[in-house]
């Protein structure tokens, strides 16, 4: 069994707010640089858990279409201003809220939001709004923990009364990136090395992310050894009583394509369905009301040509 090493090369914070982080896996066998690599940049870019804010109620506002007196951004401004605010908390399924309340004249950055000890903000200086007069603005936050995008309407509900929505971008890892190189030794063996850049939105360090995700998957497989193996056998006959006998059954008997007479005493008789049909035998079915022995050959026929069907 091989005992994998990761070793930083490097560790940075570049001036947008964002940490980078190279990390080198070695002595990896043939092919399994790619493997390990597809996996870990799935996991880091999807499966990770992240805060931010999902939706935003201002005081006197009612729709993001709105523009707010002596604040120079509109709405929508405002709103995707608020959607580059860096937040950091516990994994918590209740959401968190946050408020702003100022009088202006008065830059807004995200250092002046008012939030609940467990919400920490990564990027304080972060750019909001200007309010040029001396008007008061009132904000309120709801902050969620999650994973992966979500849609703003895939979040909302009608419980959220005049608070708007902002698509929720949880994902702390911003991008991740990887390359394989083969290493020859004298022997003449060939193993691989893996070299892996990821990038994070600094709540959370590259470092941090690795083993977050080598837990994901180590948790996940965990999963699987310790359940059952499912008896395929008993899981294909207990489908099979669940099909029905006749593929044909569920038809509408407008799949026949008859002519009006045989088609209008069937359907005065309830027969709907290719199903309800093969209920009846021919003798019953030559005593429905109008449904002659003409009618009764074309329905046989047809069943035959179309369907393979045989009414004995």
């Amino acid at each position: 069994m091989i005992n994998l090493q990761i070793k930083c090369l490097k560790s940075e914070k570049t001036e947008s707010e964002t940490v980078y982080g190279q990390f080198l896996i070695n002595a990896l066998r043939p092919g399994q640089g790619i493997t390990i690599g597809n996996l870990l940049r799935r996991i880091l870019l999807g499966d990770l858990g992240g805060t931010c804010i999902t939706a935003v109620r201002f005081a006197g506002v009612k729709h993001e279409f709105s523009t707010i007196s002596g604040v120079r951004e509109d709405i929508l401004e405002i709103l995707l201003n608020l959607k580059g605010i860096v937040l950091k908390t516990a994994k918590t399924k209740e959401p968190q809220f946050g408020r702003l309340k100022i009088q202006g004249p008065a830059v807004l950055t995200a250092n002046l939001i008012q939030l609940p000890p467990m919400v920490e903000i990564i990027n304080p200086n972060h750019y909001i709004a200007t309010i040029s007069t001396s008007n008061l603005l009132e904000i309120e936050f709801k902050i969620e923990y999650g994973t992966g995008y979500k849609l703003s309407e895939q979040i909302f509900n009608n419980e959220s009364d005049d608070f708007l929505q902002i698509d929720a971008i949880f994902m702390p890892v911003k991008k991740v990136d990887f390359k394989i190189e083969n290493v020859y030794d004298n022997s003449e063996d060939v193993s691989e090395r893996l070299i892996l850049d990821v990038w994070t939105n600094g709540s959370i360090t590259p470092e941090q992310a690795i083993s977050e995700a080598s837990q994901f998957i180590i948790n996940f497989f965990s999963s699987l050894m310790e359940n059952k193996t499912i008896d395929k056998t008993s899981e294909f006959i207990s489908d099979n009583l669940t099909v029905p006998i006749n593929p044909y059954t569920n038809i509408p008997i407008e799949e026949l394509q008859l002519s009006v007479r045989p088609y209008n005493c069937l359907k005065r008789a309830q027969i709907n369905t290719i199903g309800d049909l093969l209920q009846y035998s021919p003798k019953k079915l030559q005593e429905l009301k109008n449904f002659g022995r003409k009618s009764a050959d074309e329905v046989f026929m047809t069943l035959k040509n179309k369907l393979g069907i045989i009414l004995k």
